[in-house]
């Protein structure tokens, strides 16, 4: 039985109507589980649609490199919807695709957690548990390099962004474990993991953030000077590196990081209830936070 991988639509607004047109459609159809991140716009008005897949048994006898479980999955349509390129990225195990951004080259950097040790497509060993992986695209969709961000613990990719140096802030989550070493910074159950990159990869800083709780990044948006405005559901009170108290049971935790990573300065926002922070975005004087509020 064939599943839609993802179905997309361009709509433009026809001037006096209050309906829109449809320019066109297209449904990319795959005989396995498919699962959709990210739609990303590019420079020059292409769309790179991002996901998961796990391979059909087609693509396996055309002796493409590839796993028995869920792989990084692109697929480059032009401005009239038409296939430009697809690619896959493997690991051993499973890996999952969570963001993807375009780059100033025309080129991406896509971000996801990885289960999977070197091996296939991935050129780095496993830190430990899952792992946040990095692949570095240019505009045909081949590699230009990449990275695998971790620890002993378990790592979940979130959120990249390119900053206005052209380097990256790459954004996610770890959970903590026993598995850690004497010295490894561990605040709650969950915490942030922001690490800064330069255009080539190489790793300019990396902080953890969180309180005593569990704090989860949700959305992270750059700024005009070259930092990054971090959303966070946040459960935790004042302890660690958290300098604000909850108003309810989860809050909206909100960080502005300086260009080199570092905390400028953090808000928190919530009723007594549970509020949980789903979105961002830049405006010509400040900020938009969104998200659900339980009263």
């Amino acid at each position: 039985m064939k599943k839609f991988y993802f179905g997309a639509c361009i709509l433009c607004t026809v001037l006096g109507l209050s309906g829109q047109e449809i320019l066109w459609q297209k449904d990319i159809k795959s005989s396995t589980q498919d699962f959709l991140s990210q739609i990303t716009t590019t420079i020059d008005q292409q769309y790179l649609i991002s996901g998961s897949s796990i391979q059909s048994d087609k693509l396996q006898a055309g002796g493409n490199k590839q796993n028995n479980g869920y792989d990084f999955h692109f697929i480059k349509l032009n401005q009239q919807g038409e296939q430009v390129w697809e690619k896959y990225f493997s690991g051993a195990n499973h890996d999952y695709l969570s963001a993807s951004v375009a780059t100033q080259d025309g080129g991406f950097l896509v971000s996801g957690t990885s289960y999977s040790g070197k091996g296939l497509d991935k050129k780095e060993e496993s830190k430990g548990g899952s792992d946040i992986w990095l692949i570095r695209l240019n505009e045909f969709g081949d590699e230009l390099w990449q990275k695998t961000l971790g620890s002993t613990s378990d790592e979940e990719a979130r959120s990249v962004i390119q900053t206005t140096d052209l380097g990256f802030f790459v954004a996610g989550n770890r959970q903590s474990s026993l598995r850690e070493p004497q010295g490894t910074i561990d605040y709650g159950s969950k915490d942030v993991l922001i690490v800064k990159l330069d255009k080539n990869g190489k790793e300019l800083s990396q902080s953890i953030l969180g309180g005593k709780g569990l704090d989860e990044v949700e959305k992270m948006i750059p700024t005009k000077d070259g930092g990054a405005l971090l959303g966070i559901y946040s459960r935790s009170n004042i302890g660690g590196s958290k300098k604000t108290e909850n108003f309810g049971e989860g809050d909206y935790w909100v960080i502005k990081l300086s260009k080199d990573g570092k905390v400028e300065w953090e808000k928190n926002f919530g009723g007594k209830g549970d509020d949980h922070i789903r979105t961002l975005a830049l405006t010509s004087t400040g900020f938009l936070i969104g998200g659900e509020s339980r009263i």
